[in-house]
């Protein structure tokens, strides 16, 4: 038995973009134009400059790994709630109805207002739990949170200005957006487990954009045109984006959302940040609205809420009990 295998980074496959002429205003038609190009490829990207402070990465990951580490009846006293917040142990989460569940463990949050309040208008929000045997982990991880999704909004103009959109197209809906976010913790994985055991499995991401903040340590693995794997691994100084499903299903698959997988054979311990950006639960997911009510989009319409519920519905065990 042997680790799932990839190809080496290739970075023809995925460009790396510096989205600070997006960011400052002073060129964001180029930026949108490179991002749509890569969009509308591989669907990954990796972008400099892109603001988050460095000392808020750090902060967010130190604090992350104490959690991590933290004994399990510790951790059980935020775990995961029906409005998906909390910790989520190993083997909560598994991608594919026939595959073996996930290694990785996760802490998610979500969106809250300045002074703490939470929206619970949907099935996929409520109140954030915060450790108390943590107390710092609130502090580091909404300041990540707030960053993350500066750089999400910043994005999601630069899309729209790919497309010859006004910038503010995937944003105006988004007063009171389902985005959430997760420190996300995979263990070693011994060879002897095989070429079938993940991280996290083969999947596409079920929302809008995903952002991703790697460490050092590598095993992000990306599916390309032809069904084969290449490696995705660090680049210093860099955040990893791509699309998700309800990115290109609003694009009518111009834009597209990529299978990845997680394989972390180093020996060590890994850990992702992650933001999740999903507009207002209510937002019409609609290619007609990009292409004119005349265009036969492949899929129909539908809800940035109800789509999300019916993803999580099937991923997480949690959800099944």
């Amino acid at each position: 038995m042997i680790y799932a295998r990839a190809k080496r980074f290739d970075d023809d496959l995925i460009p790396v973009i510096d989205i600070s002429p997006l960011r400052d205003g002073s060129d964001p038609l180029s930026v949108g134009k490179a991002l749509h190009a890569a969009s509308s490829g591989l669907g990954f990207i990796y972008i400099k400059g892109h603001g988050i402070p460095e000392d808020a990465i750090t902060a967010a990951r130190a604090t992350a790994l104490s959690f991590f580490r933290s004994d399990a009846a510790k951790k059980e006293t935020v775990k995961v709630s029906a409005s998906h917040r909390g910790w989520l142990g190993q083997g909560g989460a598994k991608m594919q109805d026939d595959a073996k569940a996930d290694l990785k463990e996760s802490f998610i949050w979500g969106y809250q207002k300045p002074g703490g309040a939470v929206l619970t208008d949907h099935a996929l929000r409520g109140p954030n739990l915060w450790p108390q045997f943590l107390p710092e982990l609130q502090f580091d991880a909404m300041r990540y949170f707030d960053h993350a999704h500066e750089v999400a909004h910043h994005l999601m103009r630069g899309f729209a200005l790919g497309l010859g959109l006004d910038p503010d197209f995937f944003l105006r809906t988004s007063e009171r957006p389902l985005s959430r976010a997760s420190f996300v913790y995979y263990p070693p994985q011994s060879e002897d487990m095989g070429n079938e055991q993940f991280g996290v499995g083969p999947h596409t991401d079920f929302g809008v954009l995903t952002v991703l903040c790697q460490d050092s340590v590598g095993g992000l693995q990306v599916q390309d045109v032809n069904g084969e794997w290449i490696e995705a691994p660090p680049v210093e100084g860099s955040l990893i984006v791509n699309v998700g499903d309800l990115l290109a299903r609003w694009t009518d698959h111009a834009y597209t959302s990529t299978p990845h997988r997680v394989v972390n054979s180093s020996g060590q311990e890994r850990l992702s940040l992650v933001l999740a950006f999903d507009p207002d639960p209510q937002t019409i997911i609609d290619a007609r609205e990009i292409y004119g009510v005349g265009y036969e989009p492949r899929e129909a319409k539908t809800t940035c809420g109800d789509y999300l519920i019916w993803r999580f519905e099937k991923a997480f065990s949690y959800r099944k009990t």
